[in-house]
């Protein structure tokens, strides 16, 4: 009869790194499976071929890609703050594993599956939240003291997690839920094979395993886990709801009389506050005044071509400007501070990119708001004007 046993760690514990070591010694297990995917393995040992810069910029999920730096960075300051390099239970289990000649399997699912399914199964208000949180803690580090140990106790990891499926549930079914289910497949799978299973998996997934060992039936299809999620093209829809919005309401401005001079204004208005924003942003993120000056140019146009984004433009401009390399990878993952992460040219360019496309989704927002204002026009007598001579003209030319 094979048996499983899972030790619950805390990424930057040297607790966890002393139970790991224990529970190798006192279990002897035939294989050790630890919570790496391939990648997160190469990099941990820093082995594998150097990313490439041109891959992430022309992936263009900028904010994807500053969510998952952010959040690694933020791991790294509380495992500076403890003294212990995050992963470093990992990396004790492989060790050991190798000193011993004891098997070693990478148990976690690929982390460009997560990020991606992490990134797309949430809803625009849970990203808003999560970048808000981030944001906050980066102006928050250095305050109290932290009790790293206290995150593999049990009633704490529980409260924590109840409390991310209440801030971002979608987020938290990918980055916790399937990766619990992954985790317990890879598990099982290994004990058909072998007598003693050792699992060294973060402490925040041990109850969601351990659940799926008492009733494997209940573990979903792999290929459930590993597809790309099902969601609605929201950035497209939304896209094509600017373009018909707007157009819809130059053709009411055009047709309720009120002169071509303030349609001729409404579309000034449409480029000076879509560009400004944009350019703001681009220069909030300390991007080069010419990236800025970029933005401001097609930002625009970009906000009514849902397939298009300004901060893509942006990014190319600061790139060529900033001229980042693959060293700049090796730069942010060491970096000591958000202030040292903002002087790398990588980390630059992709924090112009997002904040680019967040100044220009502002200024999308903040010309339907304040467009009627501006003009100094009733929006009500304008819009029902319109509204009455489209009706008119549409039958003078339609057959009923």
């Amino acid at each position: 009869m094979s048996e499983i046993r899972l030790v619950g760690t805390a990424h930057v514990s040297q607790k966890s790194i002393d139970q790991v070591r224990a529970a190798i010694e006192e279990f002897q297990p035939d294989v050790i499976a630890v919570e790496l995917d391939p990648g997160r393995y190469a990099a941990l040992r820093n082995e594998g071929p150097e990313p490439s810069v041109s891959d992430v910029l022309k992936g263009g999920n900028f904010s994807q890609v500053l969510v998952q730096w952010l959040l690694a960075y933020l791991q790294r300051r509380i495992g500076m703050d403890v003294g212990v390099q995050p992963g470093a239970e990992m990396l004790a289990a492989i060790d050991l594993a190798e000193e011993k000649g004891i098997p070693l399997a990478l148990a976690d699912r690929d982390i460009r599956i997560t990020l991606s399914r992490f990134w797309k199964m949430m809803p625009i208000w849970e990203k808003c939240k999560l970048l808000g949180a981030l944001a906050g803690s980066l102006v928050g580090l250095g305050g109290d003291e932290i009790d790293v140990d206290k995150l593999t106790e049990k009633d704490v990891i529980t409260a924590a997690i109840e409390e991310f499926h209440r801030f971002a549930p979608r987020g938290a079914t990918a980055l916790i839920d399937e990766r619990d289910a992954y985790l317990a497949r890879s598990l099982l799978n290994l004990s058909t094979g072998h007598e003693r299973v050792l699992g060294v998996v973060g402490a925040g997934h041990v109850n969601g395993i351990t659940t799926y060992f008492r009733d494997p039936s209940t573990l979903p299809p792999p290929e459930s886990l590993l597809a790309e999620p099902k969601t609605l093209p929201w950035a497209k829809i939304l896209g094509g709801l600017v373009i018909f919005l707007f157009s819809f309401l130059l053709i009411l401005i055009a047709l309720s009389g009120v002169g071509l001079d303030v349609l001729l204004l409404a579309l000034v208005y449409w480029l000076l506050i879509n560009g400004v924003l944009s350019a703001a942003f681009t220069l909030l993120a300390g991007g080069h005044p010419l990236s800025a000056l970029t933005a401001f140019a097609v930002s625009w146009l970009t906000s009514l071509n849902p397939l298009m984004a300004a901060g893509w433009f942006a990014a190319i401009t600061e790139a060529k400007v900033r001229k980042p390399t693959a060293n700049d990878f090796h730069a942010i993952a060491e970096a000591e501070s958000f202030t040292e992460m903002r002087k790398v040219p990588l980390f630059r360019v992709i924090l112009v990119a997002a904040l680019a496309n967040v100044g220009s989704t502002l200024g999308t927002i903040a010309y339907f708001v304040f467009i009627f204002p501006m003009l100094g026009i009733d929006p009500r007598v304008v819009l029902m004007q319109g509204l009455t001579n489209l009706g008119a003209f549409l039958q003078t030319i339609l057959p009923f």
